[in-house]
């Protein structure tokens, strides 16, 4: 029987010396620890990819908490249901020992209690993430009615913009070289061009 340890940090300015610790103090060979600079959106690292065709029957792997493992309810069901029923492996839970599946309870019933609280969890964890974004997405919209504004800082236009505006609906200049006058890009400057109209046709 092998023991690896996961570690996952969500980005490369973050540091994985506080989980790594953890499995090291559990016994763990640095050696056999696989870290992954990833998001837990999803299962898509290579380093957990590798510690999956690494295990085999009655391995373990340790991680520091479950949501090294990852951050979505399916997904973590799905993965822990690959590691304990397919490969046949333990997973141990360093902050959560309910959770682990090496620690001796007894056959089918110890397993059962382990799912069944982490799907409890994973549950928890999945709706608050729904529920953290229903709140971001309701903010925003509430700014927006009170006139707030998200995304880049609007271009001003420059003191030339009008004089270059009028000699382009004239027809004196073309778009590129109006904008070029208003010293503007095109692409902001054609922008600014379609509100004043469509501001125009408003008004009248």
């Amino acid at each position: 029987m092998s023991i690896y340890g996961y570690v996952r940090i969500s980005s490369k300015d973050q540091k994985p010396d506080r989980q790594l610790d953890a499995l090291v103090e559990r016994g763990i060979n640095r050696s056999s620890i696989f870290i992954d600079f990833e998001s837990g959106k999803d299962f898509n690292r290579p380093q957990y990819k590798q510690l999956l065709k690494r295990i085999k029957n009655k391995d373990c792997i340790v991680i520091k908490s479950i949501d090294r493992l990852g951050r979505n309810y399916g997904e973590i069901l799905k993965q822990w249901e690959i590691i304990t029923k397919e490969k046949g492996a333990d997973i141990e839970v360093l902050d959560m020992p309910l959770l682990n599946t090496n620690t001796g309870k007894e056959g089918l019933t110890g397993r059962f209690i382990s799912d069944l609280v982490l799907q409890i969890l994973a549950y928890v964890a999945e709706t608050e993430r729904v529920m953290i974004k229903q709140r971001q997405k309701e903010g925003i919209t509430a700014a927006k009615i009170r006139g707030i504004r998200f995304g880049r800082p609007r271009t001003n236009e420059t003191d030339q913009f009008m004089d270059a505006y009028n000699r382009w609906v004239s027809g004196e200049l073309s778009s590129r070289e109006a904008a070029d006058f208003a010293e503007m890009s095109h692409t902001t400057f054609y922008r600014r061009c379609k509100e004043l109209i469509l501001h125009q046709k408003i008004r009248q």
